[in-house]
């Protein structure tokens, strides 16, 4: 339920509305907008709201009838702006991360970062822990490739972002990490998500490879009604009969989740199309298809990669889709 309090509504009338609804049994979350006061009832106890609507200061109650709440656009109608370092994501903004698909070693990463620091890219991301279906091919470097991570974004004035697998890992990406990542293979894990609602990084929830995205935004409620407001949807590829791609990026899902929600969304096309060369064009069709930011896998000798080399942009190629941003994002109304 969502109950949109008065333009002209003072501190005191929401406060009363808030101890009313919690008297009813409700969770409260509450959003302040530039003009609007939101507040988002989460419980299942049944309210009239007649008689919540002739409450001092409440301009009207909508009953949400969709299984997610908190995510929803009804929520925050303005959109979500998240702040990140001196980076805002969302609403306007196009915003680009990249890195190696794992990180190898302090050198590889020194020649990623300073080619995104030379474009303005403010997020490093490289994993450190790797899922594959080969025990014996490259695992990550674990907590040593966070420490790199975190050294050579600092030394480059970047923000770190890495993908997390498992609860034991929360500590470390408190201590190395900007922006935790959730793979599409964990936005189930329910576990982990109440545990990461607890934090206060932004946190990237990727769509799983065979999930809706109602039960994506229901994952993201997860989060948020655990206290964790700074969530952004990834769209990474759903799982289809195409066997010519690793996955079938949805691009439809950029404009239909902005419909349904205030939460930012990103597009990672390297993880979906498995190839290099048709990463360009979907990334190009992101940023006018209304994304808020990318996701890019970038390898200085991506052919002589430890793992993903065939979704790994080389950084010239990195460089060219660079300076095709800065002719199609006037075009959307983002800045870059």
């Amino acid at each position: 339920m969502i109950i949109v309090m008065e333009e002209n509504a003072t501190d005191d009338q929401i406060v009363s509305v808030v101890d009313r609804l919690v008297q009813l049994g409700f969770d409260i979350h509450r959003s302040t907008g530039a003009r609007y006061t939101i507040l988002g009832a989460v419980g299942s106890r049944l309210a009239d709201l007649r008689g919540l609507e002739l409450l001092a200061g409440v301009n009207k109650v909508v009953r949400v009838s969709s299984p997610y709440k908190l995510a929803a656009r009804a929520f925050r109608p303005e959109g979500t702006r998240i702040e990140a370092g001196n980076l805002l994501i969302g609403e306007g903004h196009w915003t680009v991360m990249a890195g190696p698909g794992t990180i190898e070693s302090r050198s590889q990463l020194e020649l990623i970062a300073s080619a995104l620091a030379s474009r303005r890219v403010g997020i490093l991301s490289g994993n450190v822990t790797r899922s594959s279906s080969d025990p014996f091919g490259f695992q990550g470097l674990g907590e040593e490739g966070l420490r790199i991570l975190r050294e050579v974004a600092t030394n480059h004035g970047l923000l770190t972002s890495s993908e997390i697998t498992e609860n034991s890992q929360i500590p470390l990406f408190d201590r190395y990490v900007d922006i935790i990542r959730v793979g599409g293979g964990q936005m189930r894990n329910f576990a982990l998500l109440r545990e990461l609602a607890r934090q206060e990084k932004p946190v990237i929830l990727t769509r799983g490879e065979s999930s809706t995205i109602e039960e994506t935004l229901i994952s993201a409620d997860y989060l948020m009604s655990g206290g964790n407001h700074r969530v952004i949807i990834c769209e990474a590829g759903i799982r289809t009969f195409e066997p010519y791609t690793n996955l079938t990026l949805d691009i439809s899902a950029v404009p239909v989740i902005r419909s349904l929600s205030h939460l930012p969304v990103m597009i990672d096309p390297g993880h979906s199309l498995g190839r290099r060369d048709k990463i360009a064009p979907l990334a190009r069709a992101a940023l006018a298809a209304g994304a808020d930011g990318l996701m890019l896998e970038i390898h200085h000798d991506p052919d002589r990669a430890l793992s993903d080399g065939a979704q790994s942009m080389t950084i010239p190629q990195f460089h060219a889709l660079m300076d095709q941003f800065e002719l199609i994002a006037p075009a959307v109304e983002r800045s870059m």
